[in-house]
This record gives C-alpha cells, structure tokens and sequence, in this order.
C-alpha cells in the first residue's frame, strides 16, 4: 500500500501457490562488478534526484481543491475495524477516516500531543503510572453530506480498549499489548479508565520506560460498536461494516470520507471539511477535495498508470528506476531517502504442529539457522536485485532507536565454507552426488514462501536458491497472495520458510506481539504459553526488564543482550535495506512535501498549484 495510507504497525499486503520452476538462474556478478554497481548507482541516482528529509519545518497554508488519484494493490476485505486487524490493505484505508493520540517526532526524538495531549504521573513509592489523557474538544465524528457532528469522547478509546480489545473472544491482535509482567512473574493489565467525556486515564500496574507507545491507539465510534456488541456480541460486532455496506453509512473523525466503492475498480475518498487539524489560516486539512485509489492488482499495472500521467505518486521499484529519473521534468520530480529504517526477513518455521515434519528437525537447530544466515549473499542481492541502491542490514535495532548500537551486528555473513562446517556439527554431509543430507540420510529440501506481487522479492528468493544449490540444498520458492501469507502465519501455520516484512524496531519495546514468545506473531512458533526454548526464555525475561528500566545506562546493557541473543539464533535473518524513491507530479505545489526512511512521504498537505 503507498505512503498514503497510514497502517497500524503490521503491514502484511488471494491466489492460489504456485511452483516457480528451479531451473531459473539468476546471473551471478563478481566482487569488483557489484562494486562498480553500486558506486555508479550511488552516483548517478543520488545525484539526479532530489533529498528533502523533514526536519521538523513549519508548515505553508494551502489552498483547497483537486483529485488526489493514487492506486492500490487489491481490494479490501472489510470496513469493521477489529476485522481489519488481520487485513493492512482493509486497515490500512480505514485509518484514513479516524486518528490517533500522540505524534513521536524523529528529530527531537519528543512524544507531542495529536488529537490528544497528556501528562505522565510516576508514584514511585507504589511502582505506579498513570497517563493522564485529554482529548481536543473540537473533534467530531461525522457523515459525508450531513450536518451532523458527533462529539469524539473517551469512550471511542476507553471502551474499545476495555471491551473489544480486552476481550479474549474477540481474538484481537491487540490483546497482548495490554498486559506488563509483573516483577513476580506474573501478568499486570494496564487499566483504561474514563474519567469524563473528554479525560480518561491508563493506568499502569508497573512503571514503564515508554508508556506513551502502548497508549497511542486509534479511535473508533464506540456509539456503533458498543451497540453492535450489546445486541448480538463478538459476532454482532463482527458483522458490521462489512465489504457491501452503503460507504456513507461510515462515520469519520479523520481526514476522510469513504465516498464510494467499485469492487475490482476504485475507492474514492472525500474530504473531511470537519476535521480538526487546521493550517495557520484556520483552514482544515487534507487541501485535496477528493482522493480516487484505482485497484490494479500488480506493480506493472502500477507503473503503466503513472508513466500514463493517471497517477500522482509512483515509487519506481529497482527495475523502473533508470526510466523514471530519465523521465523527470516538467511532469513529475523524483526524491531521493536512505536506506530503509527496517529490511525484509527469512524466518524458518519451529512450531511443533509440524514435529513430524524433516525440516522441523533443521530449523530448530540453530546451527542451520546460522548457516543459512551465511549463505544468504546481500551483496549479491544489492547488485543485482537493488542496483547497489541498498545495504546489508547487519543489525537488529536501527540507527533511529534510542539504544541502537554499532558495535552489536550479525556474526553470520555470507560465507559458504563457514555454512557447509556449521551444517557438518549437527550432522550433515555433502554428498558426491552434490546433495546435502541430514545425519538420517534425508536430502534437504524446504519450501520458500514470497508474496505474489513483489517482484524484487521473488528475484531475491532466486539468488537464495542458487546460492543454497551451492552448497547441496534445494530451495524450492512458493508465490501465494500476501492474505494468504497472513492466514498461514497466524491461523493455519502450514509454511516452511518465508520472506516477510514487519517494519523497524524504532522503540525497543516495539513488536509486543513478535518478539515475546507468547505473541500471536511470534513467527516461527507463536502464541507459546511457555517458552519453548532456553534462548526464548531469556529474550522474553530481556524484554520485559528493558521495558521497565527507566535509568538509560542499565537499559543500554538489558537492550544490548537482546539485539546480541537475537542476532545469534538467528530466528529471522534480515536482508538488505533498500535505498528509496519517490515520484511526484508537479502540479501540485510540493513546498509542503517532505520524504525520508522515518516519515516517509509527506502527502498530507500538498496542495494544487492552480485551480481545475
């Protein structure tokens, strides 16, 4: 989904899988090529594109009209927002028309009030915290075409938190992040209380070192929901604001009206004239009067549009690029950002469903993990994949979190020799017949599981095959619907190994649902209702500690044995960070327009440079 869209902090973008053929070889480039590579690109590229990062400027005000025309990949699967928790297209959309509480601000590295402002009260005697919230008074749930405003109160926050996310049978991705673990061992719940209309508190049964990122939840119109929940419960909830509903029968509070629906065809949004963020002139934001998002179904579909003038943003993939920067002018302007705060990952599947199975056997044996850690070749990825437009990510925590540090970074880098010694500990051998087998005398061979519609993944899942061919192991690589890959990982649990993507760990405590073992994302074997490993055990204990250590030295220690233990079981093996770029059409006034790897692309306050 493009940068328009703001997502809840999962991105996960139906057909059936299919087989790529083995037999595809990826041309393989020596040290000094990739070299050349990359320093041409990082000449060329750089240097005829435009880097303007936001550091924290002012704002211009704008003027309001215009169609905003952008597009998406397929169609969502709903508009109930607990449903759409397992759906980012679907999430991704509706956050469109509400918001959320605090803004964190990347330059001064500050919490700031958004549609809320709040105060943090630490009782220290009682190992107690509380954030005091209220809400701005001129906020209001609204319909497109109506007069009607109703006031946004504490209950769009406080009782969804309490009674849909709080509430076991509603299964909501949310749940775990509710709770703190207790100094004791046991689980604490963090308390939402209302306090009137417009005050509301959580309550914290343990002092926390960032409260504010578990508080900082979006809205939604408790007055549907609570009524929906009361006459039919969890499935009554369930039922609403389904893919056939009337569009106008959604409320927003955001910057959006959902207007319209075409399956297979367009979503249309209409402005918000209601919305409670205003330029220095009084006037509301978003400028733009309408904004149309085409389905397309694929990135070439994608490209075609742009290159046709139908689309008004376009972020060129590695293969695009070279036409896009020749293309720039008069029609469109390219920026420049550094590489990527987070990087896609492969994780190995470890959930004891599948104990029966040859390759539960190698993946849980960290030894394997790690030698298939060196054998992933970035450098090579970086070439041929990103055109030496990208760099390894050796790290777990990126520059940007607070307790990154350098001198913590992978130990298993490309290195087939290393690879094939660490395969041979745990028994493996290398046959004369070039295939690797296990000390039962089974050939090893596993699945890889890649999204449908990315194309650089599925060039990087071909480089991972012949490299892993190197060494006697067969990789044979699945394309399947990103949903798809959503089931599997969190219902079914039937996938080998997988290339996915889950964001930056910006905050160290980020990813409550990923990292415990007991989250309902913990990928390679969630929802443990004890550790199932000694090395689980300890992330999860380094967890929580971080997560309550308040005094910066101590928690740089607890944070530096996390990012170190993770780096060495290697659960998740993060590829590359790719450099990115942006497009954008120069009718529009872009003094507004900022793009870097933090904020990503600034579109909200674009506006046309003269009225259609």
């Amino acid at each position: 989904m493009k940068s328009t869209l703001r997502s809840l902090g999962k991105t996960f973008p139906l057909l059936a899988p299919m087989l790529l053929a083995s037999c595809i070889r990826v041309p393989e480039m020596s040290r000094e090529q990739i070299e050349a590579a990359r320093k041409k690109s990082n000449e060329e590229f750089f240097t005829a594109t435009v880097s303007k990062p936001y550091r924290g400027e002012e704002f211009a005000p704008g003027q309001v009209g215009g169609v905003w025309y952008d597009s998406i990949m397929g169609d969502p699967k709903t508009f109930n927002q607990l449903v759409a928790e397992r759906d980012a297209q679907s999430a991704g959309l509706i956050n469109l028309t509400t918001d959320f509480l605090f803004d964190y601000d990347f330059t001064t590295r500050e919490w700031k009030p958004h549609a809320a402002f709040f105060q943090i009260e630490i009782d220290e005697a009682r190992d107690i915290l509380t954030v005091h919230i209220r809400l701005r008074d001129d906020m209001f749930w609204t319909y497109l075409n109506s007069e009607e405003k109703i006031p946004v109160t504490s209950d769009d926050i406080v009782w969804w938190y309490n009674e849909i996310s709080g509430d076991e049978q509603f299964q909501s991705s949310a749940y775990s992040g509710q709770f703190v673990t207790m100094k004791d061992g046991s689980l604490g719940r963090i308390e939402a209380v209302k306090i009137d209309d417009k005050n509301f508190d959580f309550v914290f049964p343990r002092i926390v070192a960032d409260p504010l990122l578990a508080c900082n939840t979006n809205f939604a119109p408790s007055f549907i929901y609570k009524k929906a929940k009361d006459e039919g419960g969890a499935e009554g909830v369930k039922s609403i604001f389904g893919i056939d509903i009337d569009m106008r029968e959604i409320p927003s509070m955001g910057m959006w009206h959902f207007e319209s629906y075409t399956p297979s065809q367009r979503i249309v949004f209409a402005r918000n004239k209601d919305y409670w963020q205003k330029d220095s002139l009084g006037t509301a934001i978003p400028y733009r009067e309408k904004m149309v998002f085409q389905i397309i179904g694929d990135q070439n579909t994608d490209y075609l549009l742009f290159t046709q003038g139908k689309l008004e943003t376009y972020s060129p993939p590695p293969e695009n690029l070279d036409d896009i920067i020749r293309g720039q002018g008069d029609n469109y302007t390219v920026f420049n950002s550094e590489g990527s705060v987070g990087a896609m990952m492969w994780s190995f599947n470890q959930n004891p469903r599948n104990a029966q199975e040859p390759f539960y056997e190698w993946f849980t044996q960290k030894e394997f993990r790690q030698a298939m850690s060196c054998v992933l070749n970035r450098e090579r990825i970086i070439a041929q994949t990103y055109r030496g437009l990208a760099s390894a990510k050796y790290d777990f925590f990126p520059k940007g979190n607070p307790f990154y540090n350098p001198q913590i970074e992978l130990q298993y880098k490309y290195d087939l020799e290393r690879a094939k010694n660490l395969l041979s500990q745990i028994g493996f051998v290398l046959g004369a017949d070039g295939i690797l087998r296990d000390k039962k005398n089974r050939p090893v061979e596993f699945d890889l599981t890649i999204a449908s519609s990315a194309n650089a993944t599925s060039d990087i899942a071909q480089i991972i095959t012949d490299e892993c061919k190197k060494i006697g192991v067969q990789v044979n690589v699945r394309q399947t619907d990103f949903q798809k890959m959503v089931e599997m990982l969190t219902a079914t649990f039937d996938w080998q190994s997988i290339i996915i993507g889950l964001g930056a760990n910006l905050f160290p405590s980020q990813g409550s649902n990923v990292w415990p073992s007991n989250g309902n994302l913990h990928l390679w074997n969630p929802l443990q209702k004890t550790p199932a490993t000694k090395w689980e055990a300890r992330i999860d204990f380094l967890y929580n500690e971080g997560s309550y250590t308040i005094d910066k030295v101590e928690a740089q220690k607890i944070w530096d044995e996390y990012q170190s233990l993770i780096l060495e079981e290697c659960p998740m093996i993060y590829l590359v960070r790719p450099a990115s770029f942006f497009a954008i059409r120069n009718k529009w006034n872009l003094t507004n327009f900022y793009y870097d790897n933090l904020d990503g692309a600034k579109t909200d306050r674009v506006f046309q440079l003269f009225q259609e």
